[in-house]
């Protein structure tokens, strides 16, 4: 009997087939079924964790109900009648748009990610453990203002509120992908300590200049140090600091070198240097890493801008990932009073309550990375379990710790410390060594095996950083303002500011050291001579820069100098040279100069800003170079009116940028290990900006040709030609099909499975690539490592401009969602707005929420438990 849903002839056809092309046809459906099959237990498994975001749900430890109201974005307003609500439910939303990540980054910062990933992450774990960043972070707890830590507790019942009673396969599709791995995994409950440790991460990111200080050692082996010098130029002072005054620079002093530097060496010394960067290279960079970190902000006074109040504008350059960096989030007492005084709005860090960048409705306030030196390696001469300070021998600290690998089987080491701090040399065995060739001079001790070499950092020290982000959510004026900056320790931050009363400023603060005896900081440091050491002391609160209302009307910091050169105190040797924060000085002042005014689109168009700063300068030594063919001329023919701009369309900045970084490569990559070749960033700018000037600098010189010399003239060209073969390669021979977006790529990687081997969890869970245009030395700043390619490294990790004149005419956008969840709206629906330079309305006063709101979500107190 046939089916009455197929007709007999087709029946009868099929059984007439061959019996091979039946067993073929079965074979092709069951397969097609089993992928069907796959594909909807796939979906299932991404949408299962997805949040409840209206209705009403019951939640543990409310005292009364809270509001959660989400844009179309997925955004959320949180709104509640006092303290304790508010952040129990901002945890609790935080918990059902970001808990995977949360849980990855406390597993980070305690030194415990191989618990989760397995053996690829001992030596992270290793180094995070010597450093101590959770102990650290639980002695401060008990620093904390009892708010705080009330706010702190709060947010942890939210969290744990969120995670009780759900299996880890309703937490996040992530743990599944573990799970199917092999991994036998239940969260642990959150606690204050774990937003605390957040805190070390972020200091960690933005320490300073650790790396540099290694580099320059290890080149100090058989350089001179005046060519080391000319690898790190000094400040350029005609680009004005973020506080400039009238001070001329003072001469050039000579750097403080390491001991012995400039005499020789042999690779054990220099293996041993490169293995110390490598040990410090393994922990992850939640934030991001190399020379494109960092950040734009200004703030102009009313009597630029359109409506006569102050506009500012801030955006932090930080690493590409997925989710993104920031969430983005509304606290609003529904009454705000001295009771329950918070009404802001803004970003903050999935895991940490509260507000870390954005306005409340009385100020507003931007961040960059200030980049002081607040980290020194110190060479330890060891003797047993001792080591000497001065004419004594001091007893090392110690500690046993140890790591679970899951999968694999536990590591247990001892972390050593000298008064300066943790051993670094002794995080793996490899790197025991590490000061066995370290050049001192002819009064140092005798190294025996090899010196130690420990890492003074200010974040090593307990600072109560945490109550500087509510002081900073509630600050109503400048005076409350610059209370709170006063307990941002770590990371030091620059902070510009303004106020719906018309005032405008910006204010240093952070625990910086000062150091003995005019040391810099760019070198390791003797451990056992006194006069190396530290003073003990940080730079007083009243002592760092700080401004209202400047003459000019308007702030720029950009990670640029600080203040001029007669500024007492050192707090960085190496800021960042300047190009983005003049760059947007002059665009800001070519319009103030017409007496025109400036509106939320104008700073907008500012962020946008793609030009490179190294253009005009070597544009043209490019085009004096002759070109003996029409094919290697073509490149060369788009310079000729490019102004420097670099859209992601532009063929022009498509063969600029090949240009350049094969110039990086022809001048520095004989010259130096592969681990310092240069990225391209804004010191290669300062770099080879200044070698133009010397067309027989030995740095032009090819090293490995022998009985050739070059010079600057004959490596440009052997440049133009070699980039016009690579960008032919990679793109078209046609000059103009070439565009620069399709070099320079933002693809967006989840943070572990994202990098899985396995094909499938990568397409499930990353994301791109988007074609972008922009430069890490460009306000618009997607940076690319020269040293490895074209894609974008750090990127804009959110833009906002904050309008003191209607808060509700603000503009805010995060590189990412809202949401952690792959199979999200909200996964990444922002990026394309970001990548385009457009925004999001940024609603604020309670009508304008209200009339932005897609999801009403209400959390209820559960009987007897508020």
């Amino acid at each position: 009997m046939t089916s009455p849903s197929r007709p007999a002839s087709t029946v009868a056809t099929f059984r007439g087939w061959p019996g091979w092309a039946r067993a073929t046809t079965y074979a092709v459906a069951a397969l097609v079924l089993l992928v069907v099959v796959a594909l909807v237990a796939t979906l299932a498994m991404l949408r299962r964790p997805l949040p409840q975001t209206e209705g009403t749900l019951t939640v543990p430890g409310l005292s009364a109900d809270v509001e959660v109201l989400r844009d179309d974005h997925g955004v959320p307003q949180v709104y509640a009648d006092e303290p304790g609500d508010l952040f129990l439910a901002q945890g609790f939303v935080q918990a059902q748009d970001r808990f995977y990540e949360m849980d990855v980054r406390r597993h980070v910062t305690a030194g415990r990610l191989a618990e989760l990933v397995g053996e690829r992450a001992v030596e992270s774990d290793l180094v995070v453990r010597t450093l101590g960043w959770r102990r650290v972070a639980a002695q401060e707890y008990d620093l904390l203002a009892p708010s705080t830590r009330s706010y702190l507790q709060s947010y942890s019942d939210g969290v744990n509120a969120w995670l009780r009673g759900r299996p880890t396969t309703q937490l996040s599709a992530e743990y599944t992908a573990l799970a199917l791995g092999g991994l036998d995994y239940q969260p642990e409950r959150w606690t204050p300590i774990d937003s605390l440790a957040w805190l070390k991460a972020m200091a960690w990111d933005l320490r300073g200049n650790m790396q540099d200080e290694i580099a320059r050692t290890r080149l100090a082996v058989n350089r001179t140090p005046e060519q080391v010098d000319e690898l790190w130029p000094r400040y350029d002072y005609d680009r004005a600091p973020i506080l400039p005054d009238e001070d001329v620079p003072p001469a050039r002093p000579a750097p403080r070198v390491a001991p012995g530097a400039g005499g020789g060496g042999d690779g054990s010394r220099a293996a041993a240097l490169d293995a110390v960067a490598a040990s410090l290279e393994q922990v992850p960079h939640l934030l991001g890493t190399g020379d494109g970190l960092g950040s734009d902000s200004w703030v102009l006074s009313g009597e630029h801008t359109v409506t006569g109040q102050p506009l500012l504008a801030n955006d932090p350059h930080l690493g590409v990932s997925l989710p993104g960096v920031w969430t983005q989030v509304g606290l609003h007492c529904r009454t705000v009073d001295e009771s329950c005084p918070f009404d802001v709005s803004g970003f903050s860090f999935a895991g940490m309550p509260g507000v870390v960048i954005g306005h409340n409705r009385d100020i507003a306030w931007g961040l960059t990375n200030l980049d002081p030196d607040v980290s020194d390696l110190f060479l330890e001469k060891l003797e047993g379990r001792t080591y000497q300070y001065g004419d004594q021998q001091l007893p090392l600290t110690e500690r046993d710790e140890t790591i679970r690998v899951a999968g694999g089987t536990p590591r247990l080491f001892t972390v050593r410390s000298t008064r300066h701090g943790p051993l670094l040399s002794d995080v793996s065995a490899e790197l025991s060594s590490v000061g066995a060739n370290a050049q001192v001079g002819p009064e140092a001790p005798e190294r025996g095996n090899g010196y130690a070499v420990a890492l003074a950092w200010t974040a090593l020290t307990p600072r109560p950083t945490a109550d500087a982000i509510f002081a900073l959510d509630r600050a109503a004026d400048w005076t409350q303002f610059r209370a709170a900056a006063e307990s941002f320790a770590v990371p030091s931050q620059n902070l510009v500011y303004a106020d719906r009363q018309g005032n405008i400023g910006y204010q240093a603060p952070g625990a910086i050291p000062i150091r003995k005896g005019g040391r810099d900081g760019r070198y390791p440091a003797a451990g056992w001579d006194p006069a190396d050491d530290w003073t003990g002391r940080t730079i007083p609160f009243d002592r760092l820069p700080s401004r209202l209302n400047p003459a000019e009307g308007f702030v720029v910091a950009a990670n640029q100098a600080v203040t001029g050169p007669s500024y007492p105190f050192l707090l960085t040797d190496e800021p960042d040279h300047g190009y983005r924060s003049e760059r947007i000085r002059r665009l800001l002042t070519a319009r103030l100069a017409d007496d025109a005014r400036l509106d939320v689109r104008d700073l907008e168009a500012v962020q946008r800003d793609t030009r490179h700063p190294m253009a005009p300068v070597l544009v043209p030594y490019l085009m004096r170079q002759l070109m003996t063919s029409q094919y290697d001329a073509d490149g060369q023919r788009l310079l000729l009116d490019w102004d420097g701009r670099q859209e992601a369309g532009s063929a022009a900045a498509a063969y600029f940028n090949v240009v350049w970084r094969t110039v990086l490569e022809e001048t520095f990559h004989d010259d130096l290990p592969e681990a310092q070749w240069p990225d391209g960033g804004q010191r290669w700018v300062a770099v080879v900006s200044n070698l133009l000037r010397q067309p027989d600098s030995p740095w032009w010189d090819d090293s490995r040709t022998e009985g050739v010399i070059e010079d600057r003239d004959m490596v440009l060209a052997a440049s133009l030609r070699a980039a016009r073969d690579e960008i032919t390669r990679r793109e078209s021979v046609r000059p103009e099909d070439w565009s620069w977006g399709r070099l320079h790529r933002l693809d967006l990687e989840n943070a572990t499975v994202g990098q899985s081997g396995f094909a499938p969890l990568r397409w499930l869970f990353n994301r791109g690539p988007w074609a972008v245009g922009g430069g890490g030395t460009s306000v618009d700043s997607t940076a690319w490592d020269a040293a490895e390619g074209y894609d974008v490294t750090t990127a804009p990790s959110m833009r906002m401009v904050v309008d003191l004149a209607d808060l509700d005419d603000s503009r805010w956008v995060t590189l990412g969602g809202a949401s952690g969840h792959a199979a999200s709206s909200h996964y990444t629906d922002q990026v394309d707005l970001l990548v385009e330079g457009r925004s999001l309305a940024w609603p604020f006063s309670r009508d304008a929420v209200e009339a932005a709101t897609s999801d009403r979500l209400v959390l209820r107190p559960s009987g007897g438990e508020g």
